[in-house]
């Protein structure tokens, strides 16, 4: 829990650095800093995706993993509990962002290889250099989105120690269990919601990509791996 507890402490120094020299950061400047922003998230994602050893994996836990949670609509949850904060703790006419930068920030904070990899790492071996490098990164995007969007940003560190603390937690319990197949699967399709928030930090696509509903989707490859590899044995048997 440490190491979120930094990635946390980060984020909110970011954010209120990006809050408190807002009017100093022209429009302009962070324009192209969230295009450099992006495109770093851009080279994560495609880093992670590039790790994969099943992409077939892959396609099918993002194509299920998406149907899942658009039947359940994540987004508009995600979108509702950013009102509900901004309502209680935010006057209306200094939250217009609030939801904006608490969704936002949540999904680019929460998701994506580097928080499960991390929180995984941190569970099973106390090792905590992949969540403060993600902090690190965290810490100068909360820059930038809070100048933008304001306190809403810092308030996605509360989804970030509920999940990253989570996941941290859980691995020290079940990690042991888990086999390398599918950490190396769940950080590929991880790495695949962050090209879709980089694509849509960079606005590459015609509508926003809704990447709250993809999240099931990072949690599949759990059911996949083992039930590929009972298939697999299973057609071995019958061709021989």
């Amino acid at each position: 829990m440490l190491a979120t507890f930094i990635n946390m402490l980060l984020i909110l120094a970011g954010g209120a650095a990006g809050m408190l020299f807002r009017n100093l950061i022209s429009s302009r400047l962070l324009a192209v800093l969230t295009h450099a922003l992006g495109l770093c998230v851009l080279g994560i994602g495609i880093g992670s995706m590039l790790g994969t050893q099943d992409m077939l994996c892959v396609i099918v836990c993002m194509v299920a993993g998406t149907a899942v949670g658009n039947a359940i609509d994540i987004e508009s949850r995600l979108e509702h509990a950013g009102d509900l904060l901004r309502a209680k703790l935010v006057k209306e006419e200094s939250g217009s962002r609030f939801t904006e930068g608490f969704v936002n920030a949540s999904l680019l904070f929460c998701v994506g290889a580097m928080a499960i990899t991390g929180s995984i790492e941190a569970g099973l071996h106390h090792d905590y250099e992949v969540i403060i490098s993600k902090g690190v990164i965290d810490g100068v995007t909360a820059v930038s989105f809070a100048a933008t969007m304001g306190i809403g940003v810092l308030f996605s560190t509360i989804p970030l120690l509920i999940y990253q603390g989570g996941i941290t937690l859980l691995a020290g319990w079940v990690g042991p269990y888990l086999p390398p197949a599918v950490i190396t699967e769940m950080t590929a399709v991880g790495g695949a919601l962050i090209v879709a928030i980089a694509i849509d930090m960079l606005r590459l696509g015609r509508e926003k990509i809704k990447v709250g509903n993809m999240l099931p989707a990072i949690f599949l490859p759990i059911v996949y791996i083992p039930l590929a590899g009972r298939l697999d044995t299973l057609f071995s048997t019958f061709s021989h």
